[in-house]
């Protein structure tokens, strides 16, 4: 079981200890986007919606869950979070969402980052199911992190680009 930071030397779950590691500053950005039909992307930049205004509920959902990452994922450490942006772009058949965390501490934002874009998405979900049931949350994927033991990684290619 080496080698398996989440694994005891008996096999068994366990949270890292990252007690011994230094405070460096972190962040990490995850995108994701939501294909729908013509209609619900048109109330959606039209804000006409019935439930409110979908793209300002996205980023309010997706910081909330970024702040609870540690109690949605299972091994995560609860983390003091000193920034998190949502954004929402409209592209032609879809909404991107680009979440954004940061902190400066002993572990990495990552998953934070993808929590936030995934309810995010999920919330433009809720919001316009009545327009478009079919709609489609896909790429949903981590485009960078920074600091920490492993330094900094950015996605090889942007499977996105064009979409």
């Amino acid at each position: 079981m080496s080698g398996l930071t989440h694994l005891d030397e008996n096999g068994a779950a366990r949270m890292v200890d990252v007690g011994g590691k230094a405070e460096t500053a972190r962040s990490a950005t995850a995108t994701g986007r939501i294909a729908m039909n013509a209609d619900a992307l048109a109330a959606i930049r039209d804000d006409t919606v019935p439930k409110g205004d979908v793209l300002a509920a996205a980023r309010i959902a997706g910081i909330m869950a970024a702040k609870k990452t540690g109690e949605l994922i299972p091994l995560c450490h609860p983390l003091a979070l000193d920034s998190v942006s949502v954004e929402c772009a409209l592209e032609q058949d879809a909404v991107r969402v680009t979440a954004i965390a940061s902190l400066t501490g002993k572990t990495g934002v990552e998953m934070e980052a993808m929590v936030a874009c995934n309810i995010a998405l999920l919330t433009i979900y809720d919001m316009a199911k009545a327009l478009d049931k079919g709609m489609v949350i896909q790429q949903v994927r981590l485009l960078s992190k920074t600091g920490g033991k492993s330094g900094d990684w950015h996605a090889a290619n942007d499977p996105d680009e064009g979409a």
